[in-house]
């Protein structure tokens, strides 16, 4: 590996160049359009011209050809089999921690997800404010802060691998440049990702080993092993009429520039987007490459590959065609295009790109199983006689050519939630009730729909019960009496999918009024599932209506809380209710908006934490009203956290 990275300091992304020669997005045999190959920029100056003649937009008071202002991009990011709660984290020293212990909700086995919250089964690690918080927490009668360390920057999210922690944080740094002409280097602020690795083998000092930093604002990481993969965006920067080149510095100060590769697409604006990586056990030069290519993005990652997914550049999606023609075979849709990257032992190496209908809507929308990729997406635009609007499931092989398609799903909806377990996806769109899909996946060249299950509501997150069972979170629908379509509460639901061409509901149950919401409708890492502790734990920003007693009239009132519901669930039984747990109280104005709302929830044995970024509260599993204690936190109103 560590000839790997020293050929890469020689010169980043040679083993690229024999992935991409003759590599197309997708193939003329296919009957599709040739998108092009990827190629490297050979110089500064090669960059410079094509983006003056492809970039449609000019810098604001700077007349430069930038397509946007300079600045960060946002992130966009967002987002198999049931795979368990744990994200490989080892336990502490046997005998010091609990037997069983949660960390974070991942999408696929063995690929970790950042989050602002860990934990090994004794100590809690968590980011409030600028401070990563750590707390002895096992046993809960004894649980204390042992160490607080302040960031630079911000903070955002970190990972722990036993000893070892690295925390992603971002600030606004300047970067010494030497324009053309110029005789000394002048200084250019621009937005930078820092990465800082601990060790955390002393808990009440952790010591900073390394920090890396990349130019660009934070997208996305994953985890692999020991092996942190990091993806950062920036609209490309201008300065003195030349475009600065992606950055990435390490510890000691030297600072390398990434190759920068590019499709053949004209594309209306242009950010950089680099993928890097570094090993959290060891000092060796990270890997990185950088790649020209549109605004937004999705990222996906198996033990294998890296996808990087963006909507692809069209013209507005207007059709002069008959709706009942929706898509004839001169017409062009609007499309994603997703790039493949092989990774492994830090290092990456691009493998192809396709091309797939419409564009997608998380993380969760993509899946590869057995060698292929599984893509969901939606695709919309507008005729003569209005909008269309379905979706559609596309298959492509490790060279990114699709290999099956199945269209036309759901006209008129559009996807609110997939999940891929194995060769099945199961999918739910929505506009007036809520279809639950199964499709089947077992041959990838032929697709198919399995059966579908309509009920009022819908699902925002699916997350596997087991092999028959899938529980989805969501909100409650109604007709309103205009004949339109209202939404109510959070809604939980249970689906039975042993019979795959006929799905049922086992159980639902609605928390809340109309503007009730959950931080795990938006982020799966709050979603809590235990299966084997029979336990599902959410948090609930609730709008609760009460009824006034003692007037002329009937009447009510709406009043909040924010906490957590607690469930037991099976499919025998459903859900049950075993208890809630708050911090603030009942009755708070904005209550998912105050430094006290619960974001996360984990368990160690016996015992809930609920975790706000002002206080981690502890309670007892088998009986929720008996509190076990609480340590607070040194939140600073400087630095919220906001829910979502």
């Amino acid at each position: 590996m560590a000839g790997q990275r020293e050929r890469l300091v020689i010169a980043i992304g040679i083993l690229v160049v024999a992935a991409i020669i003759g590599s197309a997005l997708v193939t003329e045999a296919s009957g599709q359009e040739t998108l092009g190959e990827l190629k490297k920029f050979s110089s500064p100056e090669e960059l410079r011209d094509y983006l003056k003649e492809h970039a449609t937009g000019s810098r604001p008071g700077g007349g430069q050809y930038t397509g946007v202002p300079d600045g960060a991009a946002r992130d966009e990011t967002t987002t198999g089999a049931p795979v368990p709660a744990s994200t490989g984290a080892p336990a502490a020293a046997p005998g010091t921690g609990a037997g069983d212990y949660s960390t974070t909700n991942i999408q696929v086995a063995g690929v970790d997800e950042p989050d602002f919250i860990k934990n090994d089964g004794k100590y809690i690690y968590v980011i409030t404010g600028d401070t990563l918080v750590i707390v002895d927490a096992y046993p809960a009668k004894d649980a204390g802060v042992v160490s607080e360390t302040r960031i630079d920057g911000r903070p955002q999210e970190l990972f722990l691998d036993g000893d070892r922690l690295v925390i992603i944080a971002s600030q606004r740094d300047e970067i010494m440049v030497t324009p053309e002409r110029s005789v000394a280097p002048v200084p250019v602020t621009r937005e930078v990702t820092h990465a800082h690795v601990y060790s955390v083998r002393d808990r009440t000092e952790p010591e900073e080993l390394r920090e890396v930093a990349f130019t660009g604002s934070y997208s996305g990481a994953r985890m692999i092993g020991s092996t942190v993969y990091l993806i950062t965006s920036e609209y490309v920067p201008w300065y003195g009429g030349e475009p600065l080149l992606p950055e990435v510095t390490t510890e000691n100060g030297s600072t390398f520039l990434p190759d920068v590769y590019y499709p053949d697409i004209p594309w209306n604006t242009y950010t950089y987007h680099t993928i890097s990586s570094f090993a959290m056990d060891s000092g060796d030069t990270p890997d990185a490459e950088t790649f020209l290519l549109g605004y937004g993005s999705t990222l996906y990652a198996s033990q294998k590959n890296i996808y990087l997914s963006y909507p692809k550049p069209t013209e507005p999606a207007y059709r002069s065609v008959p709706v009942d023609d929706i898509l004839p075979p001169d017409d062009e849709p609007e499309g994603t295009v997703v790039y493949r990257f092989a990774v492994g032992d830090g290092a990456i190496e691009y493998e192809g790109m396709g091309e797939v209908p419409g564009h997608l809507l998380n993380q969760f929308s993509m899946d590869e199983y057995d060698g292929y990729l599984r893509v969901a997406t939606t695709v919309e635009g507008w005729t003569d006689r209005g909008s269309y609007q379905y979706s559609t499931v596309s298959v492509l092989d490790e060279g990114m050519e699709t290999v099956g398609e199945l269209g036309n799903i759901a006209p008129g909806e559009r996807i609110y939630a997939t999940r891929f377990v194995d060769d099945r996806l199961y999918m739910v769109t929505f506009k007036r009730v809520d279809p639950l899909f199964v499709i089947d996946l077992e041959e990838p060249e032929n697709p198919g729909i399995l059966g579908e299950l309509k009920i009022p509501g819908y699902s925002d997150y699916l997350h596997p019960y087991d092999e028959d069972h899938i529980i989805g979170i969501g909100k409650e629908t109604g007709e309103n009496d205009w004949g339109g379509i209202s939404v109510g509460g959070v809604k939980l639901a249970l689906f039975n999918v042993s019979d795959v061409n006929n799905p049922e509901l086992v159980d639902s149950v609605e928390i809340g009024e109309a503007g009730t919401d959950s931080e795990a409708l938006h982020d799966h890492k709050a979603f809590l599932f235990a299966k084997s502790k029979n336990l599902l734990v959410i948090p609930i920003s609730e709008v609760r209506r009460v009824n006034n007693t003692g007037g002329r009239y009937d009447s009510y009132s709406l009043k909040t809380w924010q906490g957590v519901y607690v469930y037991g669930v099976n499919p025998s039984t459903g859900f049950t209710l075993r208890g809630t747990v708050t911090q603030n109280g009942s009755d708070i104005p904005y209550a998912w908006n105050t430094p006290d709302a619960v974001q996360r929830s984990l368990y160690m044995d016996s015992v809930l934490y609920t975790v706000s970024q002002k206080r981690i509260v502890m309670s007892s599993l088998p009986d929720l009203t008996e509190p076990l204690g609480e340590v607070g936190l040194p939140y600073r109103e400087a630095y919220p956290r906001y829910w979502y």
